[in-house]
């Protein structure tokens, strides 16, 4: 059984938690920066929609990053 994908939100607040900012982009779009990485992100969708796989994935990569960095 698939589990329930998160909701563009909650992929928003785990950016915002580790320190990433946002700016906004075309239509529904935001681009969320990170002062220690070059990587950005770009989210689309309203906040109760649900996320894609791949947003989720690119979210938890960049967190990674983002503690891989921290540990060294």
């Amino acid at each position: 059984m698939e589990k329930m994908p998160k909701k563009i939100r909650e992929l928003k607040a785990m950016l915002r938690k580790a320190g990433f900012v946002w700016r906004p982009g075309k239509g529904s779009h935001t681009v969320w920066e990170h002062p220690k990485l070059s990587n950005t992100v770009t989210i689309s969708g309203g906040d109760g929609s649900d996320a894609r796989r791949y947003q989720e994935k690119e979210v938890l990569k960049v967190l990674e990053m983002l503690e891989d960095l921290k540990n060294e």
